[in-house]
């Protein structure tokens, strides 16, 4: 029996008849028990964290002293110095080329991918799919180190390449610049976009479309004029989250663009923080952050509101719905010409050219006496120990991280979905606007709460429970998420068949919900896991020698110059993450989030 059934049994076995349940039911508990007032205390606590973080952001841009001085006055003189400052609207003009650029190219490679999964009969289509979710945890900065030793302007191969054969003087691409670090930013955001519209696509009903058809409609017109106008709103709020999560991007910027002096606003805000002379510019960037944090709440406002007017489009009624199937005849071939070309694009050629750089005693283009030079040497030179401590508080993290954030989650999802208490929708918006804070900004502001309010108080800083907190109310936005969506599938009758048979809430919780919600949980465990071990946005600003991550050590190396080593320790690091995400991969494939109870 399967441990849903006995869970249901367990908690069912005990009463008599629907009229016992009907009568627990006909007075709704409102009273909270200790357990479930433990959960409340938890969840309250974790809002107040999450309110907290903005407003010292917005406390510290209008003050005009620094942090640390005890008086101060308070004006827009932060926001005056940053805006008037030329290399500020350098680094947003060249922040709004990369993320237009990055937005373009996701929607270019990933709505098609996902029509093709959709609403066609491509043969493969569970590989497709299966990569295109796995894509989505590569490190973004592997992918940026691959891109720049192709398309360098001085060492890059294509380049070098195109230099030879056509005799041109200069190098035809740059990576180094706004659109050139947007192109691999998009192609990274490719399977997020995938992901996003999939889901839009599938649902279109095909009646509309087989009615164009019908009637002598060219295929492209039934696509411009029925099936594109359709998804649009999807599509549209696909578009809004990709150029949230673009806008505030660090690691692409950062190994492309750092040494070139070519800015976003992510890396000119780490600049700014860790400058080798003077203090940090705290006021500049809280300033800058605040206008940002608004701007991202703005998009993410549109986004909920364009997520919550999709009734309008809801075309699929009855039982007699069926998606409708495009036959791609001999185009199959073209289609998978286009996917190929993007996987070998986004994956295969970054790291083969990683791979080629970690394997050289310095880079050299392919030839003959190159492949003789091959060796090992890059990787004696990373410090092994330093490496195996970063392992460990990788490893460290990801367990920490993943268990509690998903038991905050399970808290979260009880009060606001078990319990009857006013505001608890207030609750889950609060939970939900870490979602709306861009990374880099939330890291800066848990970097002033650590420093300017907590203190001596609770030294947390340079530990890697600093990391964990900022982890955690991270990931919380995607766990509540997931917990909301799967607690609601399981009905409240075994709770209420619990509580009959004498079971306390915190009983009911162990023994009835929680065995439910196991695939829920395990999926989105893996998830936030692999999450973390890639993560370098969040970790940059609160990492110092003592809490040192993986992603953070690589980054350390490539901007000191070893790229070299910085090339052999990302192959290390993604080694490291092939069993993690072939265990992902069996559960995606074998069990997957709760779907129905």
């Amino acid at each position: 029996m399967s441990a849903r059934a006995e869970a249901a049994d367990s908690a069912t076995s005990s009463v008599t008849g629907a009229a016992t349940l009907r009568g627990a039911r006909a007075a709704p508990r409102q009273r909270l028990d200790a357990f479930e007032r433990l959960m409340l205390a938890l969840v309250i606590g974790v809002c107040l964290s999450i309110l907290i973080l903005p407003v010292i952001i917005l406390w510290l841009s209008f003050r005009d002293a620094a942090p640390i001085e005890p008086a101060s006055t308070y004006s827009f003189l932060h926001y005056v110095e940053a805006f008037g400052d030329p290399s500020i609207v350098r680094a947003l003009s060249n922040t709004v080329v990369f993320t237009l650029v990055s937005l373009a190219v996701a929607l270019f490679f990933g709505v098609p991918a996902a029509w093709l999964v959709t609403r066609t009969d491509l043969p493969g289509k569970t590989l497709l799919e299966t990569l295109m979710t796995i894509g989505l945890l590569m490190p973004g900065f592997a992918g940026a180190m691959g891109w720049l030793f192709l398309l360098h302007p001085r060492i890059g191969v294509i380049n070098h390449f195109l230099i030879g054969l056509f005799g041109l003087h200069n190098a035809p691409f740059d990576i180094s610049a706004p659109a050139g670090m947007g192109w691999v930013m998009g192609l990274g955001l490719g399977p997020l976009a995938f992901v996003m519209t999939a889901a839009v696509l599938r649902s279109i009903d095909p009646a509309l479309e087989e009615a164009a058809v019908t009637a002598g409609a060219p295929f492209a017109s039934t696509m411009r004029k029925i099936t594109l106008p359709l998804a649009w709103p999807g599509i549209l709020a696909a578009a809004i989250y990709i150029f949230t999560i673009g806008f505030a991007a660090f690691d692409v910027p950062a190994i492309i663009g750092w040494a070139n002096k070519t800015f976003t606003f992510s890396t000119y805000m780490v600049l700014q923080l860790n400058l080798a002379e003077g203090s940090p510019h705290y006021g500049a960037v809280a300033a800058l952050s605040t206008v940002v944090m608004v701007t991202a709440a703005l998009l993410i406002w549109w986004y909920s509101r364009l997520q919550r007017q999709a009734y309008r489009y809801q075309v699929v009624t009855g039982k007699g719905y069926r998606p409708r199937i495009v036959p791609l005849g001999r185009h199959v071939v073209t289609a998978w010409t286009f996917l190929g070309v993007y996987f070998v694009l986004d994956k295969l050629l970054p790291l083969l050219v990683i791979a080629w750089a970690a394997l050289l005693p310095y880079f050299r283009y392919p030839s003959a006496a190159a492949f003789k030079s091959v060796s090992l040497v890059q990787f004696g030179k990373i410090d092994w120990e330093l490496v195996f401590e970063a392992i460990r508080n990788t490893a460290a993290l990801m367990v920490l991280t993943a268990t509690v954030t998903l038991a905050i989650a399970v808290a979260f999802s009880w009060i606001v979905v078990r319990s009857r208490l006013p505001g608890r929708f207030a609750i889950d918006f609060v939970a939900f606007l870490p979602h709306a804070v861009p990374n880099i900004v939330f890291g800066f502001a848990v970097l002033l709460f650590t420093l300017f309010v907590l203190k001596n108080a609770i030294p947390v800083y340079g530990t890697i429970w600093i990391l964990l907190f900022v982890f955690v109310i991270a990931r919380l936005s995607y766990a509540t998420r997931m917990t909301n969506a799967s607690l609601i599938q399981i009905h409240k009758d075994l709770d209420e068949a619990a509580r009959v048979s004498g079971a306390s809430s915190a009983a009911t919780l162990w023994r009835v919900i929680l065995p439910l919600l196991a695939p829920t949980l395990g999926y989105a465990w893996l998830w936030i896991a692999l999450l973390v071990y890639r993560e370098l946005t969040l970790a940059v600003l609160l990492t110092t020698r003592e809490n040192l991550t993986l992603p953070v050590l690589v980054w350390n190396l490539w901007a000191n110059g070893g790229l070299g080593p910085a090339a052999a320790l990302t192959l290390v690091l993604m080694a490291l993450m092939i069993p993690i995400v072939a265990l992902y991969w069996w559960v995606m494939r074998h069990r997957g989030p709760l779907q129905a109870t």
